[in-house]
């Protein structure tokens, strides 16, 4: 029987043995993961190799324990990791990109005061983490550093950071309350985008640069104040927002905001995803509207562009679904490509005289838009620049236009030098001097019921009655040559 039992337990000897693993992570360093705890330990003096030589254990890991004498944490060390408890001792100085890149069991994190830097995405994703102390000699916070910490409630910014990365806490779904200390000079961008709960944030004097879209889609927000002492940025007249001194550029808005009369520009991003922006007067002084600057608002119920403003520039006003009244000023010059696009709740549109140029898809999808008129200054159309708006039934260029024209009362937007028709309607009729229908010309007109192509045609464009599914009859004149791709395709109800 003791012969037996001393067998079994020999045999037992080697599965013991594979259960434990070891090895080495940098000159001076040795790895060790313990079955039994579920931890793996780190022990030596040195720096830490890039990578996981421990990655068949990632999964298995609960414990971690960077003990005394490891100086620095690699990249993607911990990556995937499914650890709940880490521990990072005093002698480590830096801790590598993407180290604990997605670790979702992370709940808190302590940094202790001998790090100087946190890598890019070093806490990426870390869906579980809710607590975060950053030790008192991290001068620099990576990009994406915490970015998509969904469930980060807290964090401590030392004094002695002078750097936040663009997107560093991007995302922090639930993050309420954020102190920049008064050591912070550059704030990259994006860096707070994304953080619904965040309601009032304060710029310190020390801050000099500042990246666009620091504060986008920060839904509650309602008080940005920046300090009196600051001298490149302000918040002037209690604005509720960071103004560039030097260009009057307002670079981040939210829901509060009120624009002082003397902001000349309306910076990128300024109020892009804010949500709760229902209202907002842009003054006289205003000369330009940036990129994307009130893209996605979706409350915003109506805009008036004031005589000042020059230009409109790409996606301004892209995805505000609720936006249904626009006043364009009698000076604007230029409507960006996507300006308006995807603003479904719009109805009429009048282009004024003095515009010259209407972007690539400035009011596609516009699918509410029943009317349109356009200046007599306009020369230059983009690629569909109202391709997917099924519900116009009035299309009208102002006399004097030299490039284009709706001739006869024709409900078509056409090209007068090469007579061709560049965009139609479901109350479209084509007139006889036509030559040509472009591509995208009648794309998704829903309402469009039948149409007659007279003799003068002699093209049909690629995808020009595409997806017209309430067409039942269409008269193709004698003339026509070519007809493009798909160019009737989806015409399901074409008898």
């Amino acid at each position: 029987m003791k012969k037996q039992l001393l067998l079994f337990i020999m045999m037992l000897l080697p599965l013991v043995a594979m259960a434990d693993a070891s090895g080495t992570c940098g000159e001076n360093l040795m790895w060790t993961y313990t079955e039994s705890t579920k931890t793996l330990t780190i022990e030596g003096t040195g720096a830490m190799y890039d990578g996981s030589p421990w990655s068949l254990y990632l999964s298995k890991i609960e414990k971690i324990h960077i003990e005394p004498g490891v100086t620095s944490i690699g990249y993607g060390a911990f990556m995937y990791c499914s650890a709940n408890y880490i521990h990072i001792p005093n002698s480590v100085t830096s801790i590598g990109e993407s180290a604990f890149y997605q670790c979702p069991s992370l709940s808190s994190i302590t940094i202790p005061n001998s790090v100087t830097s946190i890598g890019n995405s070093a806490f990426y994703e870390c869906s579980g983490l809710t607590s975060v102390t950053i030790g008192n000699s991290v001068t620099s916070i990576g990009e994406h550093a915490f970015a998509d910490c969904r469930s980060l409630t807290s964090v401590t910014i030392p004094n002695s950071v002078t750097s936040i990365g663009q997107y560093a806490f991007s995302y922090c779904n639930v993050l309420s309350f954020i102190n920049i200390p008064n050591s912070v000079k550059c704030i990259g961008n994006s860096a707070f985008e994304g953080c619904h709960k965040l309601t009032s944030v304060i710029i310190p004097n020390s801050v000099t640069t500042i990246g666009e879209s620091v504060f986008s889609s920060c839904s509650s927000l309602t008080s940005i104040v920046v300090d009196s002492k600051n001298t490149v940025y302000d918040s002037r007249n209690n604005c509720n927002a960071i103004i560039e001194t030097a260009s009057n550029t307002l670079l981040s808005g939210c829901k509060n905001t009120t624009i002082p009369n003397s902001v000349t520009n309306i910076g990128n991003k300024a109020f892009a995803y804010c949500s709760g922006l229902v209202s907002i007067t842009i003054p006289n002084s205003v000369t330009s509207i940036g990129n994307y600057a009130f893209s996605r608002c979706s409350n915003l119920t109506s805009i008036i562009i004031p005589n000042s403003v020059t230009s409109i520039n790409e996606k301004a006003f892209a995805s505000c679904s609720k936006l249904t009244s626009v006043s364009i000023g009698d000076c604007m010059t230029s409507i960006g490509n996507s300006a308006f696009y995807e603003c479904s709740g719009l109805t009429s549109v009048t282009i004024p005289n003095s515009v010259t140029n209407i972007g690539h898809r400035a009011f596609a999808n516009c699918s509410g838009l029943t009317s349109v008129t356009i200046g007599s200054g306009v020369t230059s159309i983009g690629e569909r620049a109202f391709y997917g708006c099924i519900g116009l039934s009035s299309i009208v260029v102002e006399s004097g236009n030299t490039v284009y024209d709706s001739r006869d009362n024709c409900n078509a937007l056409i090209e007068t030098s090469s007579n061709s028709l560049i965009m139609g309607c479901k109350k479209t009729i084509i007139p006889n001097s036509v030559k040509s229908i472009g591509d995208y010309a009648f794309y998704r007109c829903s309402g469009l019921t039948s149409i007659t192509i007279p003799n003068s045609v002699t093209s049909i464009g690629k995808e020009a009655f595409y997806d017209c599914s309430d067409l039942t009859s269409v008269t193709i004149g004698n003339s026509v040559t070519s007809i493009g791709n798909s160019a009737f395709y989806g015409c399901s109800g074409l008898t």
